[in-house]
């Protein structure tokens, strides 16, 4: 062995035995696996208020650790609440400091859908794996940057679509997959309710509001997951009774899906119509569910007996538990991006197809 060759060995050995023990391996090796993980919820209005901090209060893999606000009076009660440190809350401007908290490690974005891409992105960036409420975004483009976001930062993305966590509504994505009673024929899917709001960002265009958007995405995920399939074309009307409140987007939603093995599904969604119900017509049977998109008491029965009555304590903790699990075990989340991705695909071919009053090939 010739000298310049040991002394290349003896120098590459010191490199390598420095590295080992540099401050970012060591920190590595002894940094222990959190049991829990921190979510910072952005956005502190009715659906973090009043259903995700308290769901986070009954999760086993995640827990409440930060919030982002622009409105500093509501800091003092969320503090007082969930004994939030000084150092995990933040408001829109100092936001992409979150990237340096340890005590953070996933964002939920509940921000009107308009802020959703935005916010989503941002999160991304800081590092942190993200969960966006639905709709996921507002077109089809934004859905494609917020997924590029978190694959170029290497972090999860997750829809905050509750009910696909629901074992009852797994029970139809199931018959489906395994095609127990043959083809599906028609879906009729409809979702909706009375809103008394009337100045609120659902009646606001540029914010994303409008039926479609918030509602109708769990009618064209019954119709979706109960096919088994994508929708192919989309024929839609909109239409309202209350002009005064809805003059700028749509209260009431019609639109019929055409899927590719000639299954049909007729959906509804309204901000004027109370309405919560999934019909499944299959080639040798039928399944009937209401409520089908309901925070709890999803149940129904298929026309073998069967009966879909699975309890659940909470949705949106179960949602978050198997997001956060996903997470730590490095496992394929239920609901990630792409799906989304998927609803806002259609929900632009039914905004297309109403305007020009024709059908449109999606």
């Amino acid at each position: 062995m010739t000298q310049q060759r040991r002394d290349f060995i003896k120098k590459t050995g010191l490199i390598m035995t420095a590295s080992a023990f540099s401050p970012n391996v060591l920190l590595s090796a002894t940094q222990p696996k959190k049991e829990k993980l921190g979510v910072a919820l952005v956005g502190l209005g009715y659906y973090s208020r009043d259903l995700l901090a308290p769901a986070l209060q009954l999760t086993e893999f995640c827990e409440l650790t930060g919030i982002v606000t622009g409105s500093p009076e509501k800091i003092p009660v969320w503090q007082k609440k969930y004994n939030i440190k000084d150092q995990n809350i933040y408001n829109y401007d100092n936001f992409d400091n979150i990237a340096n908290n340890q005590d953070i490690d996933v964002i939920y974005i509940v921000l009107p859908p308009s802020l959703h891409a935005k916010f989503a992105i941002k999160a991304a960036q800081t590092g942190k794996h993200v969960w966006c409420e639905k709709p996921m975004a507002k077109t089809v483009a934004e859905c494609e940057a917020m997924i590029k976001a978190a694959q170029d930062n290497k972090v999860k993305l997750a829809i905050g679509y509750r009910c696909q966590h629901d074992p009852n509504i797994q029970t139809y994505i199931n018959l489906a997959k395994n095609k127990k009673f043959g083809k599906v024929k028609m879906i009729t899917s409809a979702a909706g309710y009375k809103d008394s709001n009337t100045n609120h960002w659902k009646q606001n265009k540029a914010l994303g509001g409008g039926a479609t958007l918030d509602m109708g995405v769990y009618a064209i995920q019954g119709a979706r997951l109960g096919t088994g399939e994508e929708p192919i074309s989309v024929i839609a009307k909109a239409s309202t009774t209350r002009p005064d409140i809805y003059h700028e987007v749509e209260e009431t939603m019609q639109f019929m899906l055409t899927f590719p093995s000639g299954a049909l599904a007729s959906c509804q969604t309204s901000f004027g119509i109370r309405m919560n119900y999934l019909h499944i017509n299959y080639e040798k049977g039928w399944l009937k569910m209401q409520p089908h998109s309901a925070y709890n008491g999803n149940k129904g029965k298929i026309s073998d007996g069967s009966l879909i009555n699975y309890s659940l304590n909470n949705q949106q903790a179960k949602q978050m538990d198997d997001d956060a699990l996903a997470i730590m075990q490095n496992k394929e989340l239920l609901v990630p991006g792409e799906e989304g991705l998927r609803d806002i695909r259609v929900v632009e071919a039914i905004f297309k197809s109403s305007a020009n009053n024709c059908s449109v090939i999606i």
